[in-house]
């Protein structure tokens, strides 16, 4: 799609920060093509990205997508961009989201917003996945942010135990929390999220296979080998890992 008329429907951000993070945002909606399946990311920076992509469906870009949380959806919807299920498309061939860190062999945490559980079940459902973000989530290793896991309620204190014992065993410590504390956050799958601050994360293959391995743990904010690309927005302009 060309010409100003879909730009014109665009956020207009004033911050310098989102401004480039919506620049981030346009330069991998820039690889999308009419009749693509494509999954929306969640976050401050993925809703440039939806916002790109119903402009230029309104001005007759084909597309169906698959939205990673319901304030995606509801984004998605208002701007009257086609959805659908996952498990009816089966295969998507390119997820747009964000990320709380990443490393530069393209290995992320994500769930700060808490939709991890979705938005991993789309990146593993997608040929190739584009990270957009501000270039302060570029770092040298994982583990500044607290990674999040996502655990199912019943007896999830229980689960915390065992998630704090797989953190030892892998070399891992620091403090836990159960978001939201006395009223916890429950995500959009029902589920509860506790955050480790780690750090440090040392191994980060290993750590995602321990937690895996805790029963009530339905998944962590560790995003190992979706990511093909990433668009990362400075002050001075826009830095691209990976191929697009």
């Amino acid at each position: 799609m060309s010409g100003e008329s879909w730009r014109q429907r665009l956020l207009s951000p004033e911050d310098p920060v989102e401004i480039m993070k919506q620049k981030a945002a346009l330069r991998a909606l820039e690889q999308v093509r009419s009749g693509m399946k494509l999954g929306l990311g969640t976050g401050s920076t993925a809703r440039y990205f939806v916002d790109g992509v119903g402009a230029q469906v309104a001005e007759g870009l084909e597309v169906v997508c698959v939205p990673t949380s319901e304030a995606t959806r509801q984004q998605a919807e208002s701007l009257n961009i086609p959805l659908a299920e996952l498990g009816d498309l089966q295969r998507l061939d390119l997820t747009v989201d964000g990320a709380d860190e990443m490393d530069a062999a393209l290995r992320l945490v994500k769930g700060g917003g808490g939709a991890l559980l979705r938005e991993k079940i789309v990146a593993a459902a997608s040929d190739a996945m584009i990270v957009i973000a501000d270039d302060s989530k570029m770092v040298d290793q994982l583990g500044a942010f607290a990674l999040p896991v996502e655990v199912n309620m019943f007896a999830h204190q229980a689960t915390a135990s065992a998630i704090a014992d797989a953190l030892h065993a892998t070399g891992h410590a620091g403090p836990m929390s159960l978001r939201g504390g006395d009223s916890p956050f429950v995500t959009d799958g029902g589920h509860y999220l506790y955050d480790c601050a780690l750090g440090t994360i040392n191994d980060a293959e290993a750590l995602a296979s321990a937690l895996l391995a805790v029963p009530g743990v339905v998944e962590h904010g560790l995003f190992l080998g979706y990511a093909t690309a990433a668009v990362l927005a400075g002050t001075d302009g826009l830095q691209e890992v990976g191929t697009l």
